[in-house]
């Protein structure tokens, strides 16, 4: 009688923990993770980032989603979800309205994940394209520059992360460096006879990048709410004035008003794209559309 207790104990805790183990490897399945290190981000350019340091060691997603605007998106519940299961959140650290709107409910969702500010480091600079000196310009990545700063604290959280694979993290980031270095220095080959260029773009993304490239950033858009007639005629003037037509204008909005200007200085919008997941590449698409300017 004893023999058959034990017995029927023993087959109870191996059904027990084949059930277990059937849990855990389905509840690691589901949130895509399959022993990754999840980690959760804000914008496209991000993914390439994190992918390129982390390599096959990491689970990347992505908060806003491609299309969507950062200055108005809102997360979604099941991205929160996956958040909970993330290791590690890479913010961009600036007054980018996704993050100064919802990293409290971000965090919330898993208190325990290491928070990256991928901008540490970046001097910010004005607004001004909205005429607000008091406002910081959040859009830093859109800069090669300011990507090599970003990418380096991206492996510095990796490393805290996952300090056994820093080897592979340093290597990763190295050969990625060197990519981001070539765009670099390709992007000033490309614009090197645009010295104080007007840029006549839609949503005015690219201070940092006018900065560093000598262009001059002209912003249709203002405070991010859509042109008033009354703006667009402005536009039209400044366009005539500086014999502007070429115009920008990018995939989350809609190019009816660039369209407008266009018509009326007899000009062509072209597309620009600043939250591309395909980093390297796409800035080396708006370096040579920024060339045609």
């Amino acid at each position: 009688m004893k023999k058959n207790r034990v017995f029927v104990v023993i087959v109870f805790l191996v059904i027990i923990t084949g059930v277990l183990s059937y849990l855990a490897i389905n509840d690691s399945n589901s949130n895509g993770l399959d022993g990754k290190i999840g980690v959760a981000v804000s914008i496209g350019p991000e993914v390439e980032w994190v992918n390129a340091i982390g390599g096959n060691k990491v689970h990347v997603t992505l908060m806003v989603p491609e299309g969507a605007d950062p200055h108005t998106y809102e997360p979604l519940p099941s991205q929160l979800i996956q958040v909970s299961s993330a290791k590690m959140y890479v913010e961009i650290g600036t007054p980018l309205e996704f993050e100064t709107n919802y990293m409290d409910k971000i965090e919330s969702a898993n208190p325990n994940m290491l928070i990256v500010n991928s901008s540490e480091g970046i001097q910010l600079i004005p607004n001004s394209a909205e005429n607000e000196s008091t406002t910081m310009d959040p859009h830093v990545w859109v800069d090669p520059k300011n990507a090599m700063i970003m990418v380096n604290n991206i492996y510095n959280g990796l490393v805290q992360v996952d300090p056994k694979d820093k080897d592979y993290f340093q290597k990763n980031r190295d050969t990625y460096m060197a990519q981001l270095k070539q765009l670099d220095e390709n992007t000033t080959k490309v614009l090197k006879d645009k010295n104080g260029t007007d840029i006549l773009v839609y949503h005015p993304a690219f201070g940092y990048y006018a900065k560093d490239y000598n262009l001059t950033q002209v912003g249709a858009m203002l405070n991010d709410e859509e042109p008033s007639p009354q703006r667009i005629a402005m536009m039209v003037d400044i366009a005539k004035q500086n014999n502007i037509t070429v115009l920008f204008n990018e995939p989350q909005y809609d190019p009816k008003f660039m369209q407008s200007i266009a018509s009326q200085v007899g000009g062509q919008v072209l597309t620009v794209n600043d939250l591309d997941e395909h980093y390297i590449q796409n800035m080396m698409n708006v370096a040579t559309a920024f060339s045609k300017a």
